[in-house]
């Protein structure tokens, strides 16, 4: 049972992940890495992604000519959907990285899978984060965007990370006797979860980066 529901989240995750690609290639954003970021977000949101970015990401295409009246709450959301992204795939690369080496840290598997996941979805967060800040403003030089994204980011990150990694902890010690594998399509439904709730912990993290002008909003 448990299954046949992880195949069918998966698939309506790729599905809306699919459509909002199609549209970001026939509508590109103005921000480039919102290309990328709105289609991650439709793997792990699903539906909720498809609404936000028909509501709130085509505000921000090229060719929009409606004015922008979004709140800071909206706002907010994008750049928490922007920091999800960039976890979302150091995350996503990390898994297959852990499976296939066999790696473990202290003798455990989820362990390794924490320590190699949160290293790259650090780094790819900070990337994200990069591509955001220095094409707006190239007067800092590269060096200064990347302090610039690690100062902006790294709050934002280490609490989606705190979300992710916390309801793993509960799947791999509390939900399953034999916790599922990364390949089998029940783990990655388990990771659509984990996303959507580092996400929600990451959420309060940019409302205060945002609001403290330490991060911009989007």
């Amino acid at each position: 049972m448990l299954s046949t529901i992880s195949v069918i989240a998966l698939a309506i995750g790729l599905l809306c992940s699919l459509i909002i690609t199609i549209d970001v290639l026939r509508h590109p954003q103005m921000m480039k890495i919102m290309n990328v970021v709105w289609p991650i977000n439709g793997w792990f949101m699903g539906p909720v992604a498809l609404w936000t970015y028909f509501k709130w990401g085509r505000l921000k295409s090229k060719d929009n000519d409606k004015e922008d009246k979004r709140g800071r709450p909206a706002k907010v959301f994008v750049s928490t959907s922007h920091c999800s992204a960039g976890c979302t795939l150091g995350d996503a690369v990390g898994v297959p990285i852990v499976a296939l080496t066999g790696l473990t840290i202290a003798g455990s598997t989820l362990f390794a899978h924490y320590t190699v996941e949160f290293i790259l979805a650090y780094l790819f967060g900070i990337l994200f984060q990069f591509y955001a800040i220095f094409p707006m403003n190239k007067d800092l030089g590269k060096k200064g965007a990347v302090w610039a994204a690690i100062k902006a980011d790294s709050l934002s990150l280490i609490a989606f990370e705190v979300g992710m990694f916390g309801w793993m902890a509960i799947v791999h010690f509390v939900l399953f006797q034999e916790p599922p594998k990364p390949n089998e399509a029940t783990y990655w439904f388990m990771m659509q979860i984990a996303m959507i709730l580092g996400f929600l912990t990451s959420y309060p993290a940019n409302w205060v980066l945002v609001r403290k002008g330490i991060k911009e909003e989007m």
